[in-house]
């Protein structure tokens, strides 16, 4: 991955949570917190 993508791709994702606050409350970072929990365990379970 160039430096270039990388930007552009953390730029993005920065744009997200932004407008994710502004217009919708701001429970994006909630939301992908639980789900990334609940595909931790489920990984561990099948470790």
């Amino acid at each position: 991955m160039t430096d270039r993508i990388a930007l552009v791709l953390g730029i993005l994702i920065a744009l997200v949570f932004v407008i994710d606050a502004l217009a919708f409350g701001g429970s994006l970072p909630l939301f992908l917190g639980r789900r990334l929990a609940g595909l931790i365990e489920y990984l561990a379970f099948w470790r």
